[in-house]
């Protein structure tokens, strides 16, 4: 397959997803994204910016260790600090990239970089020099470039092909770009640049207006070859191009686009499902692709069509898109090794016995609680466990609620703060509130509340609930996450894990950093 033919996926779930507020990951959390992409068979995985703390760099390194199949990406500025790190960070990867980028729209040379043209044009031609001393494959992203003049960046991009650079990206990363121009402007750009057919062009679009996915698709219609997106959507402000519905749209409709990529389908809801799990972001019922209502058909006279003859309301098979795919139900009679091999198929391991024994307890426990345990509980159930891995200077002990009509709902609540258990009752507007209240009593955080949302998890009454509470203090962000087949219980296990998240060291946040 030629190049022409191709359409190279670049997901950045684990660095610009990252950036939504409260989506911060663990090392191991990064991990289990990164595997489930590489079976997903994703092209690029930017991994992080290895710059950007520790705990980014860290990850980076964990990342390239863990998955061999694709390439694995660390974004770096145009600086020397940002490349060195990123190089050491990628030393154990199969295959390396280096992503390297600076602002080249006029608003952000006068006021964010301080630098006239020429300097930016001689900054970014010694990165890229700078990256390929490391590596063979290196990037070049101009940021903002969609509010770029177009002879500036025809200008800067010879000069980084130039120096070296396979792949040159052209963000929208302020999402102000509208589809008709954006595709203009690709077109433009592989047209007038002397050696744009040196490099693959790419593009990485945000969806501030609702047109990230529309603009990547005009763009790949006008020659890109490269799209950078995320697993549902995920981003900073109102977030990316997602990548599920980038690889639906060129496959689906092929007879337009007539290109390819190596994305094995199937594993786009699983991963979706992990995603949202581990971020504590649920994804929206009619969410393209990969939303409960994706595939579901209420009026008659869609059922009626769909029953007579599927493509009649449906332009995609929703078993090619992972729905309906995992099958296997475990209960209580299952053993470890089945437990074991499950998890494994959906890309988790345990680095030690301790850790698969901890999980299987855990997992025996919910099974006396729900008859039937599908994968998305499997996902959740490590999700916790890994939840739990944080520095636990609050736990909960016991938790007792009582809620009638008439009358007011109270909690009473045993939390553990570093070693010494603490008894309150609070009363609320209902269990939730009151549980809430009673632990936040205890630990007097002073922290605001931002969100409290609640997910089930599967089907049926007996359906794990999944709770996400957002807490800010300080400026500081996090998101708290907690699963229970008792919404009380699950809330108070979100409130608990955001509120030792405020208290772990800031090395282990997300960057909220300049980027494309």
């Amino acid at each position: 397959m030629s190049q022409q033919d191709r359409l190279v996926i670049f997901d950045t779930t684990m660095r610009d997803g990252e950036q939504s507020p409260g989506a911060s990951m663990t090392k191991e959390e990064k991990v289990r994204i990164g595997k489930a992409l590489e079976k997903m068979r994703v092209d690029v995985i930017e991994a992080g910016f290895a710059a950007a703390s520790p705990g980014d760099f860290a990850a980076i390194q964990a990342v390239a260790e863990a998955v061999r199949e694709s390439t694995i990406c660390s974004l770096a500025r145009a600086v020397d600090r940002d490349l060195e790190h990123a190089a050491e960070a990628l030393k154990a990867a199969e295959r390396a990239r280096i992503h390297t980028f600076i602002a080249t729209s006029p608003i952000h040379m006068q006021y964010k970089l301080r630098m006239q043209p020429d300097q930016v044009v001689e900054q970014a031609v010694y990165a890229v020099k700078k990256a390929r001393s490391f590596v063979e494959d290196v990037e070049f992203s101009c940021e903002d470039a969609g509010r770029s003049e177009d002879d500036f960046l025809c200008r800067i991009i010879e000069a980084a092909i130039n120096a070296g650079a396979r792949t040159i990206n052209i963000p929208d990363t302020v999402g102000y770009a509208i589809p008709e121009e954006f595709g203009h402007k690709i077109k433009t750009l592989l047209t007038r640049i002397p050696n744009s057919d040196k490099a693959i062009f790419s593009v990485h679009c945000h969806n501030d207006l609702g047109l990230a996915v529309a603009n990547s698709l005009a763009a790949v219609a006008n020659g890109a070859r490269q799209v950078e997106c995320t697993i549902n959507g995920l981003g900073e402000r109102a977030g990316n191009a997602a990548l599920e519905e980038i690889v639906m749209a060129t496959r689906t409709r092929h007879d337009l686009f007539n290109i390819s990529t190596n994305i094995d389908t199937t594993h786009i809801v699983p991963t979706s499902r992990l995603v949202s799990s581990i971020t504590g972001f649920p994804v929206q019922p009619n969410k393209a692709i990969v939303g409960a209502n994706a595939f579901a058909h209420e009026s008659g006279i869609h059922q009626d069509g769909v029953l007579k003859h599927r493509e009649t309301y449906e332009i995609m098979k929703a078993e090619d898109v992972g729905w309906g795919a995992n099958k296997m139900v475990m209960g209580k009679h299952s053993g470890r090794a089945a437990f074991r091999s499950r998890l494994e198929e959906l890309g988790v391991t345990f680095e030690t016995d301790a850790a698969l024994n901890d999980a299987f307890a855990r997992f025996k426990d919910l099974a006396d609680k729900k008859h039937e345990i599908f994968d998305e509980d499997l996902q959740a159930l490590v999700t916790e466990a890994s939840s739990a891995s944080v520095s636990e200077s609050f736990k909960l002990v016991a938790l007792e609620c009582h809620s009638a009509i008439g009358e007011t709902p109270v909690a009473e609540v045993v939390v553990s703060h570093n070693g010494q258990e603490k008894r309150v009752k609070a009363n609320g507007s209902g269990p939730v509130d009151a549980a809430l209240k009673a632990i936040e009593s205890i630990a007097e955080s002073g922290s605001n509340l931002l969100l409290y949302s609640v997910n089930a998890i599967t089907q049926g009454t007996d359906s794990q609930g999944e709770v996400t509470v957002r807490l800010e203090k300080g400026g500081r962000i996090v998101n708290g996450s907690g699963a229970d087949t008792d919404i009380v219980v699950a809330s108070a296990k979100a409130y608990i894990h955001a509120l030792n998240l405020l208290l772990t060291s800031a090395e282990r946040q997300h960057p909220q950093t300049d980027g494309v």
